[in-house]
């Protein structure tokens, strides 16, 4: 094999993943213990990774920049067969799990943000009187917390 060929299906160090990814080494060190990616050592006690983890680490920082936890990213991606790099079928699956909670997501903050702008403008700024929002603090009657920020809630009361 050439060297060219060689450099193409060899292992990454830790640095190297780094680069490519732009990510802080520590940040690689952090997603390995949290089981996101996976390395082994070399004679000399080096890490070294699968190329396929640039990848992951690419998936892995877009389901980040959603906001969806490390918890849920790990969970999806331990449902592919012996821990392997999403493919084309794997992605539309765990990126149609993905959107629809964010879409959910992006309606309940779009209706947080339409309520804060009428409670603001009323200007009582009372969440026990408000005749918006709570009239006659029925939501005294539900429990305490936040009642409104449930989005079914919202839905059922208008």
């Amino acid at each position: 094999m050439s060297k060219c060929g060689d450099r193409l299906h060899r292992e990454l160090s830790v640095g190297e993943v780094a680069a490519r990814s732009g990510l802080a080494v520590s940040t690689l060190h952090f997603y390995e213990s949290k089981g996101l990616i996976s390395s082994w050592r070399t004679a000399g006690n080096q890490r070294r990774y699968s190329r396929d983890v640039l990848r992951r680490v690419g998936i892995i920082k877009v389901a980040q920049s959603t906001g969806i936890p490390l918890a849920e990213i790990r969970a999806a991606l331990d449902t592919l067969p012996n821990g392997r790099t999403p493919n084309a079928k794997d992605w539309a699956r765990l990126s149609a799990r993905w959107c629809e909670d964010l879409d959910r997501r992006i309606e309940q903050l779009t209706l947080l943000r339409n309520r804060l702008e009428e409670c603001i403008g009323c200007g009582c700024l009372s969440m026990d009187s408000c005749p918006l929002r709570n009239p006659g603090d029925v939501a005294a009657e539900e429990g305490s917390g936040p009642q409104y920020l449930d989005v079914g809630r919202w839905a059922r009361r208008e």
